[in-house]
């Protein structure tokens, strides 16, 4: 299931609407099929392990980070039939799926068949990996990752208001990665008028499809740029376009806003060697918003990019 998750991780931000789900076919000790969602959300993850393996799928294992989904579609037969069709002998599932028109359907379909099936193998792996899915079907938004850099001081920007180049270039790298395997990328209004920035993936060799860009706050800002008044609005928009992941790139007042209205589903920061001084940080949040428990975030990761720290949170539920 490992392996799987790690297929899944490559259709981040890739899949539309869809959900980026990985799929490994073994039969043994051999892995016959390799899949995940491809871009736009189709084939499905499945689909694609499946025209792999071939004949040989039949008697075969199959681990899928998200159940099978089991409703009819214009764009294709569902992934249960699929799998029942090819005559694999197990299917392991790591979370189930929240589309109340599969949720459960498609591992009871496999069970009918004579499939034996197994569930919650790594779910919470899996359930972080489609959090922004999730939460769109059953909360009526997408994931929030706010992205900040940061100085040893805790300063983001200068006293300008300018941000450019506090973190190394391993960082900036990383930072694109995320826009790639985000749906949408926000920012301020003051970090749109400070810093001009393009928002968009320059990972080198990348040919995936590009997010949406996106300022909060009064001001004309030129075309493929959207506008919006709040972050509700930001809200209701994915849920209408089928966003599951957005990145806050910034600035302060809206960083502050997000962490107070406890709406960061993830926080990132990036941590550089060097001091700023007069510069600005998060003096829009209320110290009594930050006096909340020490238990209020997980530590996912800690590690060095360059010469900069990276540290990756999750909001704890």
């Amino acid at each position: 299931m490992a392996a799987a998750l790690a297929l899944a991780r490559r259709a981040g931000g890739r899949t539309g609407s869809n959900p980026n789900v990985g799929c490994l076919i073994r039969m043994g000790d051999h892995v016959i099929g390799r899949g995940w969602t491809a871009d736009g959300g189709r084939p499905h993850a499945e689909a694609m392990a499946l025209a792999q393996a071939g004949a040989s799928a039949r008697g075969a294992s199959a681990y899928v980070t998200l159940e099978p989904c089991a409703h009819k579609s214009p764009r294709g037969p569902s992934c249960t039939d699929s799998l029942i069709g090819a005559g694999v002998a197990r299917v392991v599932v790591a979370m189930t799926d929240p589309d109340p028109r599969t949720a459960g359907a498609g591992i009871a379909r496999l069970r009918a068949a004579g499939i034996t099936v197994e569930t919650n193998v790594l779910r919470d792996e899996a359930a972080r990996e489609l959090k922004g899915f999730s939460r769109r079907l059953l909360a009526g938004r997408p994931e929030w990752t706010l992205k900040l850099a940061l100085s040893l001081d805790g300063r983001f920007a200068m006293a300008d208001g300018t941000s450019q180049w506090i973190t190394g270039e391993r960082a900036r790298l990383y930072a694109h990665l995320l826009r790639a395997r985000s749906d949408m990328v926000i920012v301020g209004r003051g970090t749109f008028l400070a810093d001009h920035p393009r928002l968009d993936v320059r990972l080198p060799g990348y040919n995936g499809p590009q997010p949406l860009r996106g300022v909060i706050g009064s001001i004309p800002a030129p075309p493929p740029f959207l506008t919006f008044d709040s972050i509700g609005a930001v809200d209701r928009f994915a849920v209408e376009n089928g966003l599951n992941r957005l990145l806050c790139e910034g600035g302060g007042h809206l960083a502050a806003g997000l962490l107070a209205d406890d709406h960061v589903d993830q926080l990132i920061l990036l941590r550089a060697p060097i001091l700023i001084g007069a510069g600005q940080g998060l003096e829009a949040l209320q110290p009594s918003t930050l006096a909340a428990t020490h238990d209020r975030w997980d530590l996912l990761d800690r590690r060095p990019l360059g010469t900069d720290l990276l540290e990756v949170y999750a909001r704890r539920r």
